[in-house]
């Protein structure tokens, strides 16, 4: 759904300010590794149109496409080196995005845990919300700045910090699934699941540290699949059937969806 659908519908935003959670992976596109700029750029023209709404928008993303310290890749390296390499390819990621989302013309801010002052702003809590309140779109690299916490930490961590109303967790899948749904074709699909369910049942949705913190702090978190067109939008303006919601209670009426 475009910006323009989205006005002549009449939808408006049901959030102000967002945190979407990508992974690396999610640059690659059709590719082994590395980066697709044509996937950078959809992405790009999916955040400007939400940005377009008046909704404030942050980015976390991953490095998975480049490096990842829990992986084969980092062989028998230590855990603090290989995060940290990690680390700086969420930076490249970021500023991969920034560059695709600026040819749009979205001005863009790049804030990262580790000082790399060349490439990006140290991440500064009130500089971060300064640049949302101006209009531009912020994208916070290199995770939290310390070994053995993920970009899914980071997010919740970030998202708590800038007071979004809701993490987006962007992945290949419709939502939360009753089991993996591309090893077991009776998999249902859940519109709303607890944080106690999550963690419960190790399901599969962000690790554990992040769900916690979220549900320490009644943050919610809606999972949805990034490679279905326009569902940024979808999510934003608050259409139904669009991904799982992830909060304290589940709603009376909340049930699975096949």
């Amino acid at each position: 759904m475009t910006t323009t659908e989205a006005q002549a519908a009449g939808k408006a935003p049901v959030f102000k300010r967002i945190l979407l959670k990508a992974s690396g992976e999610a640059l690659m596109g059709a590719q082994n590794y590395g980066v697709s700029v044509e996937v950078a750029r959809a992405i790009a023209e999916e955040i400007k149109a939400v940005r377009a709404l008046g909704v404030e928008v942050a980015v976390v993303v991953g490095g998975g496409n480049i490096f990842r310290g829990v992986s084969e890749s980092a062989g028998n390296m230590d855990r603090g080196a290989a995060d940290y390499i990690g680390m700086l390819a969420t930076v490249m990621n970021s500023v991969v995005l920034q560059d695709a989302l600026e040819k749009t013309g979205v001005y863009t801010r790049v804030l990262s845990a580790i000082n790399i002052p060349q490439v990006a702003e140290p991440f500064i809590r009130r500089r971060a919300i300064r640049h949302l309140e101006k209009g531009r779109v912020v994208i916070f690299a290199a995770g939290t700045g310390n070994p053995y916490f993920t970009t899914d930490t980071a997010a919740a961590l970030r998202a708590l910090e800038i007071n979004a109303e809701v993490i987006l967790k962007a992945t290949k899948v419709e939502g939360v699934y009753s089991a993996d749904p591309m090893i077991d074709a009776t998999a249902t699909r859940y519109d709303c699941i607890t944080y106690q369910e999550v963690l419960e049942r190790q399901l599969k949705v962000m690790d554990a540290s992040a769900i916690s913190l979220c549900m320490d702090n009644d943050l919610p978190i809606i999972i949805f699949n990034m490679r279905r067109p326009g569902n940024i939008m979808r999510v934003v303006t608050g259409e139904e059937g669009v991904g799982t919601r992830v909060c304290l209670n589940k709603p009376p009426t909340a049930d699975r969806q096949p």
